[in-house]
């Protein structure tokens, strides 16, 4: 299997996931690349269902092979919040930077300058209603409330992963990939399409 579709619209997401497999020849396109309007919307209450939910519909519109992905930041302070709301945790139309603050705000509500946290990323990879594959990549660190750093998207302004004093983004995105929940992921996807 050499071509896969990416169940988002999402730039960013796109070229981060194509980044990684296109080093082993797939060729991966992106919802808009092929002109599919389809939005699916994300009402289950875990990663891995909104992952399933989201390839499956594509995939039966469209019947070519799917990934798609959920990723959640969770943060020990907050009871693991925002979790699977993370895209959406300062409302459905937040932007990025909106529902960073409302992280920060929540954490200096706590008068905390930290917290500890991990982001967690499933792929779920839809060949046929009768096989699909999940893949899971964790990324531990901690939560600050100073965005810090040009790159990345979402909270990276916010989140230090483990033995590093940068935020995500403050890494390049070759760093990021190394040592990121999806990276993660995406290496085991690209495992199993060796």
């Amino acid at each position: 299997m050499k071509e896969l579709l990416i169940a988002s619209n999402n730039p960013h997401k796109t070229w981060e996931i194509s980044s990684i497999l296109s080093n082993n020849g797939t060729k991966v396109y992106s919802l808009n690349s092929k002109g599919i309007e389809i939005d699916v919307e994300e009402t289950a209450d875990t990663l891995e269902g909104n992952a399933f939910k989201k390839a499956k519909e594509i995939y039966d519109a469209v019947e070519i092979p799917v990934i798609s992905d959920d990723t959640g930041l969770f943060v020990d302070a907050l009871d693991g919040r925002p979790g699977v709301y993370s895209a959406r945790y300062a409302g459905e139309n937040a932007s990025y930077s909106d529902n960073c603050y409302k992280l920060i705000s929540e954490l200096k509500e706590r008068d905390l300058n930290e917290s500890p946290a991990h982001f967690k990323t499933v792929i779920c990879l839809y060949l046929s209603p009768e096989e699909y594959h999940m893949f899971e990549g964790v990324c531990p660190g901690k939560i600050i409330t100073e965005m810090r750093g040009e790159n990345g998207f979402g909270y990276d302004p916010l989140f230090i992963p483990d033995g590093y004093n940068k935020t995500f983004a403050e890494l390049s995105a070759e760093e990021k990939n190394e040592v990121s929940h999806r990276g993660k992921a995406i290496e085991k996807l690209k495992e199993y399409l060796a």
